[in-house]
């Protein structure tokens, strides 16, 4: 293990490594690790005869090498071309990063898989966390696997299919009325009196670890290189920090060409874009977004514990944040599904709108390379797909001109 100490990402104190930690006055704590020291034991080269999963970057995570990780086969998502689509928006080059093809089906896994393995190192045992819906149930799957307890809070209107994957990997799921931040209230207030560990979004510090992997695995599969653009649907935010930290850590480690790093674009709901606003007026700390509503359910965060850090990240890369519209969700997971086969999240719809109002505003050159990450899978989100009325054929009686005809 290369971690030196945690860091608090509000003012530097410094934790001590190998420890159980959750916050600093609230707010988040940053993984510290030797970089000189990783730099001396490995190259990047020696990646490449390593098993395609997020653990094949050991020495730039948290788990000691002699603990054996909680895994579902997570890792090395697909990052695939999408020429159409970058015609369709006048841009030489769009790729869709996929982590829909994760184990739970969504990027969550990334997270749930260390903040899991960690937990169990520490002898944890018992495991509660707010979800709108996706890390509800990686966190079922990755507590089922460890032989954990996984206590879930979920807003009443969470996803149907997040709430029965969770039950089927024997999660104890609460539907709460409200939003993800009263269920996060709930799960704080009972730390103590149930005790079980708080695993909220920045709340323990390793799920933005695990989240990491995301950059680093672009960084390889772009042969270490970057992007110019990623844009990223956003409500906690752990996934965009997470992948500004792997940048920095790998033009560190010396494996990453120069120092400009991707211009970072958050991708918010109109109906609830917290960060948005603040970055629109200046500010580093968002304020609370009143009655959110939004059909992407993992964009509904009111209020975000890692604003700042989100925040930050943006205008260290020259970002921006982007809301997108939410009447144009179903549209674009329409598009985009019929243009390249790419069955994308409503998370990921909205930034699709947000290309459209970066491209029609001059904030994106035809000549730049995009990269958006898909969140999650389309099928999870059964109330949001169409529902339509087929014919039914009978065999020996198919009229094959008038069925061409329905299908033009």
């Amino acid at each position: 293990m290369f971690v030196t100490h945690l860091q608090s990402a509000l003012d530097g104190t410094r934790f001590e490594a190998g420890r159980v930690h959750t916050t600093h006055q609230g707010r988040p704590l940053w993984v510290r690790y030797d970089l000189a020291a990783i730099r001396r034991s490995l190259r990047r080269e020696d990646l490449a005869g390593r098993p395609p999963t997020l653990w094949r970057y050991r020495e730039l995570l948290p788990l000691p090498v002699d603990a054996e990780p909680v895994t579902l086969g997570e890792g090395m998502t697909p990052l695939l071309a999408c020429d159409r689509l970058a015609a369709r928006f006048g841009l030489k080059r769009l790729w869709i990063k996929d982590e829909s093809q994760m184990p739970t089906g969504s990027f969550k896994a990334r997270g749930m898989a260390m903040a899991v393995s960690m937990a169990r190192h520490f002898g944890l045992r018992r495991l509660a966390v707010p979800s709108a819906g996706n890390a509800g149930g990686a966190l079922a799957a990755y507590a089922a696997r460890a032989g954990l307890e996984a206590f879930l809070f979920m807003p009443a209107d969470t996803p149907r299919i997040n709430i029965q994957e969770a039950l089927l990997a024997g999660a104890r799921v609460f539907l709460v009325d409200g939003v993800i931040t009263d269920c996060g209230r709930i799960v704080r207030e009972g730390v103590d009196q149930v005790g079980w560990f708080d695993l909220s979004t920045l709340r323990e510090p390793y799920r933005l670890e695990g989240k990491k992997t995301m950059g680093l695995e672009l960084a390889e599969q772009f042969a270490w290189s970057l992007p110019d653009v990623i844009l990223y649907p956003t409500g906690g935010g752990t996934g965009l920090v997470g992948m500004v930290k792997a940048f920095e850590e790998l033009r560190e480690l010396g494996w990453l060409p120069g120092d400009k790093l991707p211009r970072m674009v958050v991708c918010q709901s109109d109906g609830c874009c917290p960060l948005v606003l603040a970055f629109q007026r200046g500010e580093r700390f968002a304020e609370p977004f009143p009655n959110p509503k939004t059909e992407a359910s993992g964009l509904r965060v009111p209020s975000a514990v890692g604003d700042f850090m989100i925040l930050d990240a943006v205008r260290r890369t020259n970002g921006l944040a982007v809301a997108g519209r939410e009447d144009t969700i179903r549209r674009w997971m329409r598009e985009v599904a019929a243009a390249e086969g790419i069955l994308i999240c409503p998370e990921t719809a909205i930034c699709f709108d947000a290309l459209v109002q970066l491209r029609e505003a001059g904030h994106l050159t035809g000549h730049e390379t995009v990269v958006v990450f898909n969140t999650g899978a389309a099928q999870k989100y059964v109330e949001l797909l169409p529902e339509v009325s087929l014919p039914v054929l009978r065999p020996g009686a198919v009229d094959y001109e008038a069925l061409l005809k329905v299908a033009a």
